[in-house]
């Protein structure tokens, strides 16, 4: 072989016709199958987690409806108060008792709160519709129609009266 003024020419290769071994220390990561194994597996435990809180967010809707009961109940007191009786059934009570309080409470669910009064507007039953029917709450409610709403744990309304 002749040579060229300022060339070398490179070596000669053997080039292996078996693949070589992967050193494994180089080799790092996880493969795809074991990325999704782990993506199944944290799918599902969400999904158990999630059908276990409906029950509990449930709860603590219902537990805000009977506190938010409890807040009327003091608002109306304080519109008697001012007023001598208590707001109208057959009127806009809400309204009424914005004039004393400015904040009602709202249904969590945005549904609203039942309300009734005495024909002389001197006694009244207020009540929300609970979602969970066996709470305990109903062990101390009243149980029957009372001015027009439909209080007790047939119909899951959970009310307060005075």
């Amino acid at each position: 072989m002749t040579s060229r003024k300022g060339f070398t020419p490179a070596p000669e290769r053997e080039f292996e016709l078996t693949p070589r071994k992967r050193d494994s220390r180089l080799v790092r990561g996880f493969t795809l199958i074991e990325i999704l194994i782990v993506v199944a597996i944290i799918g599902i435990l969400a999904s158990v987690v999630l059908v276990g809180l409906g029950p509990v967010q449930r709860r603590g809707r219902d537990a805000r409806r009977i506190s938010d009961l409890r807040n009327i109940q003091t608002g109306l007191e304080l519109y008697y108060n001012k007023n001598g009786f208590y707001p109208s059934a057959s009127g806009d009570w809400v309204a009424a008792l914005k004039t004393v309080v400015p904040n009602i409470p709202k249904d969590p669910n945005n549904t609203t709160y039942f309300y009734g009064t005495d024909a002389g507007a001197t006694s009244y039953v207020v009540g929300a519709k609970l979602e969970e029917p066996e709470t305990p709450a109903f062990n101390d409610a009243p149980a029957s129609p009372l001015y027009g709403v439909n209080c007790g744990k047939a119909s899951a309304i959970y009310c307060v009266q005075l």
